[in-house]
């Protein structure tokens, strides 16, 4: 991708692709709708300012994912403050809602548990599973080698298995 890639079309794409996805993820910090859309929109604005060249979209995914995960810490420096979780369904309608209504039973039930772990829990598990990303992703993003990010994610999905349990949810209910 080179500088000349960023024409008004390939922008309108990466805020396609992206904007949702990024939302989401600076929710997993912030824990309120508002500002992680917020974050999202700065995190798309620096992209957009520096103009960076990228080898490939992999690349271009990894520096998003890592200015907005930096402006959601930023953030969270600047004001401590604790949000109710009623905005977590509000994150996770899309523009296409009607077409996934299971899905996004599934992922409002799977995401509103996740909110009660431990923030690197809920990171490495939305990466992994809302987004789809690899290992070597998420070692990159969260800076952690692959045992320490396959320790994590067996921890975090015992301890959602332990949520969901006290939440009444079984597996049939997700699955």
């Amino acid at each position: 991708m080179s500088h000349t890639g960023w024409n008004k079309e390939r922008i309108e794409q990466v805020v396609r692709t992206y904007s949702d996805p990024l939302t989401r993820y600076a929710f997993c910090y912030v824990q309120d709708a508002a500002l992680a859309e917020d974050i999202m929109e700065e995190a798309i604005a620096t992209l957009l300012l520096q103009r960076k060249d990228f080898r490939d979209e992999n690349h271009l995914q990894g520096y998003l994912y890592r200015v907005t995960k930096n402006k959601a810490i930023d953030q969270i420096r600047k004001q401590k403050r604790e949000v109710p979780l009623e905005d977590v369904q509000d994150v996770l309608q899309g523009s296409d809602v009607e077409s996934q209504v299971m899905r996004d039973v599934l992922k409002t039930q799977i995401y509103t548990c996740m909110q009660k772990l431990p923030q690197k829990y809920r990171e490495v598990l939305y990466l992994s599973y809302f987004e789809d990303f690899s290992v070597d992703q998420v070692c990159s993003l969260i800076k952690k080698n692959k045992k320490q990010v396959y320790n994590l994610l067996s921890r975090s999905k015992q301890t959602l298995r332990e949520i969901f349990l006290k939440e009444g949810i079984t597996y049939e209910d997700l699955f």
